[in-house]
C-alpha cells in the first residue's frame, strides 16, 4: 500500500532506502480514489523509531493510506525535538471534528504507574472515547491495548513476577479470524511488558474474544466481536534490534535484566539477533487494514468523499 506522508518525515528517506512505496502529495491528488485515512497516536519516547516502524507495516498492499500522527497536549515529549512534534504531529482539538478509517493508538513505558495517575489519562481517555464514533477500526498496542482493555471493559492489570522480554511462541486460537490469514498456527513475536491480563479475566468481558495467546505471557491478541477494537499486547511491528537496545538500556539503568529470550544466538548478546517475526507483523497490519478497514469501512465516512 503505497503510503502518503510528508517528504521531508525523517521515516521518509529510509523507508525510501528499503524500496517501500512512498506516495508524493502531487502522485495522491492525481489517483482518483479516496485514501484510507489512518490516525497514529504515538505514546512512545522514541517518536521517529515508532513512526518508522509503524509506516513499514502499513506500506504492503494496493491502496493509498494517508497517515497522520497525533500527540498528547497534556505530556510534552522529552526525548524528540520539539520541531519534529510541531511539523508533523497534530492534536486532538484539530481532528476531533474528522472521522478517520483507521487508528493505532501504540504502546508507552508506563507499566508501574496506574491508569488514573498517568499524566495524560484524562486525554487518553477523551480520544478513546471519541474513537467510539469517529473511528471505524481501532489497533492498540501493548500498553495502549492494556489501557484500552481496562478502559473499555474494566480488565485489570496483572503484574508479572519479571519482565516478559523476547521473542516467544503464540498460537493462533480462532484460525478462521481474516486476521489470522497466512499465519502459521504457531508464530513467534517479540513480547516486551511486566504487566499483562489473565485469561479469565477476558473471558468475562461479553463482546470480547481471546484469538491468541502464548504460554509464557497469556493473551496476546483480543478483539471485540465487531471488530471495531483490536488489542495486541505483541510487538510484532519491532525491528531486529528493538530488544537489543530496551536490555542496553536496562543494564545502564543498573536493573540487572534477563537476557532476552529466544533472541540473540545462543543467548549472546554480542551476537546480531535474528528476526523471525517480520513475516506475521507484516501479515498482521495488512489483515487488519485490508479485512476490518478496507473492506467494511464506508465509501463516504463522516460525510466525506475524499475527493
Amino acid at each position: 500500500m503505497p503510503i502518503k506522508i510528508p517528504d521531508s518525515l525523517p521515516a521518509t528517506a529510509i523507508l525510501e532506502s528499503e524500496n517501500i512505496f512512498v506516495m508524493t502529495e502531487y502522485r495522491a491528488i492525481h489517483q482518483d480514489i479516496r485514501p484510507l485515512n489512518i490516525l497514529i497516536l504515538n505514546l512512545m519516547p522514541t517518536k521517529v523509531v515508532t513512526e518508522t516502524q509503524l509506516l513499514r507495516k502499513l506500506s504492503n498492499t494496493p491502496l493509498q493510506i494517508k497517515v497522520e500522527f497525533l500527540q498528547t497536549v497534556t505530556y510534552t515529549p522529552q526525548h524528540v525535538d520539539s520541531k519534529h512534534m510541531e511539523s508533523f504531529y497534530t492534536t486532538f482539538e484539530k481532528v476531533k471534528n474528522r472521522w478517520f478509517d483507521g487508528m493505532i493508538i501504540t504502546g508507552a513505558p508506563l507499566a508501574d504507574v496506574a491508569y488514573e495517575d498517568v499524566y495524560y489519562w484524562q486525554e487518553l481517555c477523551q480520544i478513546m472515547d471519541w474513537a467510539k464514533t469517529h473511528v471505524h477500526s481501532t489497533l492498540h498496542i501493548c500498553w495502549g491495548a492494556l489501557a484500552g482493555l481496562y478502559y473499555y471493559y474494566g480488565v485489570p492489570t496483572v503484574e508479572y513476577r519479571e519482565k516478559l522480554s523476547g521473542v516467544y511462541p503464540n498460537r493462533v486460537l480462532k484460525k478462521s479470524s481474516p486476521l489470522f490469514r497466512g499465519f502459521d498456527d504457531v508464530f513467534l513475536a517479540p513480547h516486551s511488558r511486566e504487566v499483562g491480563v489473565l485469561e479469565e479475566d477476558v473471558l468475562k468481558v461479553p463482546g470480547l474474544e481471546l484469538i491468541a495467546d502464548s504460554e509464557a505471557g497469556g493473551p496476546t491478541i483480543l478483539k471485540t466481536t465487531d471488530s471495531k477494537y483490536f488489542f495486541a499486547l505483541c510487538h510484532l511491528e519491532y525491528d531486529s534490534d528493538t530488544l537489543a537496545l530496551e536490555y542496553q538500556r536496562d543494564l545502564e539503568k543498573g536493573l540487572n535484566p534477563h537476557v532476552p529470550c529466544n533472541y540473540f544466538p545462543d543467548d549472546d548478546p554480542s551476537q546480531k539477533p535474528v528476526v523471525r517475526w517480520r513475516s506475521a507483523g507484516q501479515l498482521l497490519f495488512s489483515n487488519w487494514l485490508n479485512y476490518y478497514v478496507y473492506q467494511s469501512t464506508p465509501y463516504e465516512i463522516g460525510g466525506h468523499t475524499g475527493k
